[in-house]
Formats: structure tokens, C-alpha cells, sequence
């Protein structure tokens, strides 16, 4: 509708400013209306030659179409130069100098729409090779092109540059994430293979009395129940873990003082570190950080980080556990110091990936399938706050960050 409206305003005008000159210049109304009839007419000849050049050049280029488009008003202003000028009865030299003038406008027009024809259609054919390239299973980051064209075409090409980037990034960590998928289920596996083959193979010696001895039958049970355990620990790892990923992981928040998360998890350890042979030393700062968390969540991430410490940490080592607040009194601070030896560089931002296993910090030996630490980074987000890691000494810092209590 607003088209309409725009090529009738146009037309208005043109009648009415047309028909405004041919009065102040006291032109007669029969000159008038042969000038006006010339003109409307050289402009409908115009028009429909246009309209069957485009229907004939339909599927040529882009750059000619725009070509003849822009011919159109030439042709319609060259024949009604020409049919007024043969009306008016104009001198012979007047006529050809009109025709010289003409013709160099016409040739000065047909060069200028050519040339903006040709931007115009190297704007379309990126636009065109852009929509390739998100279609292109393998596609990449988009290169950088030049911000030629109309700035339609301009701001829709940078638009769709941002969806290939986009694109090109998710697919990126789609496939990150399947090849971390693929490892951590052939350790998860492992990890899960093995332990049941140790117990099977001690449940078979038992069966058959094979071991019989007192001593030897309380070992196999003991051992069974160590490995039991560790199954145990993976399948709620494994649990946990497709809880967050789905989103599904549902906290009870309550606020508590962090010395009583620090005491309950030094406790919960304390077996373990006596014995590894591992010294538990924890400090809390006054006055003690008050948080709001899901107790039993929270109690897991700093659980996991000190199984990891006193499992890392060489006997007669120690493992800190410290909590305060942060510089700017803006956040609670948690952190676990082992003596782990540390964790190189180019492995401290990938610690935290599912299913990673580093050198000094995961190693497949270590009863673990990779997944306490992502659990934790998981279970540190769902509360808003934020795990990290870095060298420090002997071994290595993992710090939480949590948000005060209101």
C-alpha cells in the first residue's frame, strides 16, 4: 500500500510541477498540453520497453538488470527531448546539438548504471555465497569481505557473516563435545569393567573355596567392598552429572556459615587422609562467610576437590582447606591446596572438562573416570559462583567463588 501511495505522490507532483512551469512561463494551453503529452507518452514508451527487456533478460545478471532499470528514465527524457524538439519545429543545428547532448548523457548514464550495477551484484553474489556457506555441513568461520553495496545488502551480509561465526563456533563445540562424549564413555567403561572383573573373579574363588583361609576370605571381602564403593561413587558421578546437563538439578538453598561446610567435609575425609598418610589442615577466617547453597550439593564439589587433593598428594604431604572472604568482602571464598607436585600450564583450563585426565592431576590408575571435577564445576555454576584452578608451590589451588547471602 505504501508503494501506491509513494508512485502516486510522485506522479502528483511531477503533473502539478510540470503544470506550474508551463504557467509561469505564459506558455499556451495547446503548448502545454503537447509538451505534457510527449512526455507522459516517451515515459509510458520508456517504461514498457524496460519492462520487456527485464522480462527478457530475466535470468541474466544482476548487474544488467540494474543496468536497464537505470536506462529507463534516459530513454523516456531522450524521447521527449526528441518529440518536443520535432514538434517545436526546431532549427536543423539546434536539433543536432540537442541529439550530441543526448547522446553523450545517455552514453555518461549507461556507464554510471553499469558501474553501480556491478556493486550491486558483487553484494548479492557474497550475500549468495554467505547462504552457501551455512547450508555447507564443513563451514567455517565466514572470511572477511568488503563492506561494499547498498547498505541493505551491506548490514544483511554482516548479519548473516555473524550467523555463519555463530555456526561455525556451535559446531565447533558440538564436535568437542562428541569426541569428549566418545572418551568418556570408553572410560567410564573401563572404569567400570574393571572393578566388576575383580569382583567376579573374588566371588568365583569364594563359590569354588578356593581361598578358604580366614584371613585371605576377610581381604576379599574387604576389597569387594572398596570396589563396590567405587562403583557406587561413579554411577552417582554419572547421575549427577546428566542432572545438570539436562537441567534438571533441583537446589534447596539455605544460607550457612561456611566453617560448618569445612568442618563436615574435613571430617568426612579424615579416615582417608589418616590412611594415605595425608595431613588435613583447615582454616576459616573470622568473621566466617555466610552463603546461601544447597547443603548436600555443596558438600559434594568440596568432598570431590579433597578426595582429589589427598589422592594426588604424596604421603607425608599436606592438603588446606580455607575459607573467607574475598578481597572486596563482595564474595565467599572456598579453596583445597594439595601437594599434587602441580598441574603443567597448557592443562590448567581444560581440568575442568568432562572426561578429562591430566598427568599430575587425573591419571587412568586413579580410580576416577574423569568426572569429579566437572560434577563440581557443574554444581559451583547451578549456585552462581564459579571454580578455578591454578599452581601454587608444590601443587595446586582450586578456589570457589560464591555470592554473599542477602
Amino acid at each position: 500500500m505504501r508503494r501506491f501511495i509513494l508512485l502516486g505522490g510522485v506522479v502528483a507532483a511531477g503533473v502539478v510541477g510540470a503544470t506550474m512551469l508551463a504557467a509561469d512561463s505564459s506558455m499556451g494551453a495547446q503548448d502545454t498540453a503537447v509538451l505534457l503529452s510527449w512526455a507522459v507518452g516517451s515515459a509510458a514508451v520508456a517504461a514498457v520497453v524496460a519492462a520487456l527487456l527485464l522480462r527478457v533478460l530475466r535470468h541474466a545478471s544482476l548487474a544488467v538488470q540494474a543496468s536497464v532499470a537505470a536506462l529507463a528514465p534516459v530513454l523516456a527524457v531522450t524521447v521527449a527531448l526528441l518529440g518536443t524538439a520535432a514538434t517545436m519545429f526546431i532549427s536543423t543545428h539546434d536539433l543536432r546539438a540537442l541529439l550530441v547532448v543526448t547522446v553523450a548523457a545517455a552514453t555518461v548514464g549507461l556507464v554510471t548504471a553499469l558501474v553501480l550495477g556491478d556493486r550491486v551484484a558483487k553484494a548479492s553474489q557474497r550475500l549468495g555465497d554467505l547462504a552457501q556457506r551455512i547450508g555447507d555441513d564443513g563451514a567455517t568461520a565466514a572470511p572477511a569481505g568488503a563492506a561494499g553495496g547498498p547498505s541493505e545488502l551491506v548490514r544483511l551480509s554482516a548479519e548473516l557473516e555473524g550467523a555463519l561465526d555463530r555456526l561455525a563456533e556451535s559446531r565447533e563445540q558440538a564436535a568437542a563435545a562428541e569426541d569428549s562424549r566418545r572418551q568418556l564413555v570408553a572410560w567410564v567403561s573401563h572404569d567400570l569393567r574393571t572393578p566388576l572383573s575383580g569382583i567376579r573373579a573374588m566371588v568365583e574363588a569364594l563359590e569354588d573355596g578356593v581361598v578358604s583361609d580366614p584371613e585371605t576370605v576377610a581381604r576379599y571381602y574387604r576389597t569387594m567392598g572398596r570396589e563396590t564403593d567405587r562403583l557406587a561413587g561413579l554411577v552417582d558421578d554419572l547421575f549427577e552429572l546428566s542432572r545438570i546437563q539436562a537441567g534438571a538439578l533441583h537446589l534447596d538453598l539455605e544460607r550457612m556459615p561456611l566453617d560448618e561446610l569445612v568442618s563436615d567435609a574435613v571430617a568426612g575425609v579424615s579416615l582417608a587422609a589418616t590412611t594415605k598418610g595425608v595431613t588435613l589442615k583447615g582454616d576459616v577466617a573470622s568473621p566466617t562467610p555466610v552463603v546461601e547453597l544447597s547443603i548436600p550439593e555443596m558438600a559434594r564439589v568440596v568432598r570431590n576437590l579433597l578426595d582429589n587433593a589427598i589422592r594426588h598428594t604424596p604421603r607425608g604431604g599436606t592438603v588446606w582447606v580455607e575459607a573467607a572472604l574475598d578481597d572486596d568482602r563482595a564474595a565467599a571464598l572456598v579453596s583445597v591446596r594439595d601437594g599434587c607436585g602441580g598441574i603443567p600450564d597448557p592443562d590448567l583450563p581444560r581440568v575442568f572438562e568432562l572426561a578429562y585426565r591430566g598427568d599430575a592431576a587425573r591419571t587412568p590408575g586413579d580410580g576416577g573416570a574423569g568426572l569429579g571435577l566437572a560434577v563440581a564445576r557443574g554444581l559451583v555454576e547451578a549456585h552462581q559462583g564459579e571454580i578455578t584452578v591454578r599452581n601454587e608451590g608444590q601443587g595446586c589451588r582450586f578456589t570457589i567463588r560464591l555470592p554473599l547471602a542477602v
